[in-house]
């Protein structure tokens, strides 16, 4: 769908919106926790894609994983602007994803997002804790340090070798 979007087919472009809007939707509400920015968001993350579609490189990662990256980017920017407050301060801020979600929460689980979080799992607890902060709440790097009394470079070392680890658990290294 991509490839059509590319040459700016309008229907497919429609087809790829019906079937991945949802699950960027949810990216960025966890990461935003507000529904009017969520769908500020959403919107400049779809007019990038119809935009860049013609950059997307099958070979570097899946479709989904390009478009999540993108708008995941976007709700990151809005946080980083968004307010004086601390992201640390904010209700909420602190929680991590449950190692145990819920029922419905597993049921509608993708096997790829199952697979993601068994690996994240083989990382040390606090690796566990700095990854899931970072890619899943949205944390810059800096906010890392200050959590994690780390200096940056440390932290960026981490990640890196985390999300190393994490590609070598899914195959993709």
């Amino acid at each position: 769908m991509l490839a059509s979007v590319a040459r700016r087919d309008e229907a497919a472009f429609e087809r790829l919106y019906e079937a991945t809007s949802a699950k960027l939707y949810g990216v960025v509400l966890r990461i935003l926790k507000r529904q009017d920015l969520t769908e500020e968001v959403i919107q400049d993350a779809y007019v990038k894609i119809w935009n860049s579609a013609g950059q997307f490189n099958p070979g570097l990662s899946s479709p989904i994983t390009w478009m999540v990256s993108i708008a995941r980017n976007r709700a990151i920017d809005v946080v980083r602007k968004r307010s004086e407050i601390s992201i640390e301060e904010e209700p909420g801020a602190m929680d991590v994803a449950s190692d145990t979600p819920d029922p419905l929460a597993r049921k509608d689980m993708s096997e790829e997002l199952q697979r993601i979080l068994e690996c994240v799992g083989q990382l040390e607890p606090q690796r566990q804790r700095l990854v899931l902060l970072a890619y899943y709440n949205g944390w810059s790097r800096e906010q890392l340090s200050r959590k994690f009394d780390a200096p940056l470079n440390t932290i960026k070392t981490w990640l890196r070798r985390s999300m190393v680890e994490i590609r070598e658990c899914l195959g993709l290294a």
